[in-house]
């Protein structure tokens, strides 16, 4: 992983890597409160509901009581995140709140602002 990731996004990509892997998910995503809490998710696909692990990490950190968001990461083989993975960092963080996309490998391909 490059040295230009601070210690506190690469933790967050570190804990999206290791949920995708654990839990065999094509997405593993974490997000970051303003508290510094940490909230970790994979992609949910049962029959009856259809989640990435970004919009899953955002409901859990909402859930919890989180009022705002400091960064996202998300490990996937996707080229990019779709608008609706987007706008729920950007609902909860603001259009600033930068979202990091890594591969599967943990490198870090993209940060784009949520909004």
């Amino acid at each position: 992983m490059s040295d230009a990731v601070d210690s506190e996004d690469r933790k967050i990509i570190t804990l999206a890597r290791s949920t995708r892997a654990r839990n065999r998910v094509a997405e593993g995503a974490a997000v970051r409160d303003d508290m510094g809490r940490t909230y970790v998710a994979g992609t949910v696909n049962l029959d009856s509901l259809r989640l990435s692990a970004l919009r899953t990490a955002v409901a859990m950190a909402v859930a919890s009581g989180a009022t705002s968001l400091e960064a996202a990461a998300v490990v996937s083989e996707a080229p990019e995140l779709p608008a609706e993975d987007l706008a729920a960092v950007k609902d909860l963080g603001g259009p600033s709140t930068p979202v990091l996309l890594a591969g599967a490998d943990g490198e870090l391909r993209t940060t784009r602002p949520a909004g």
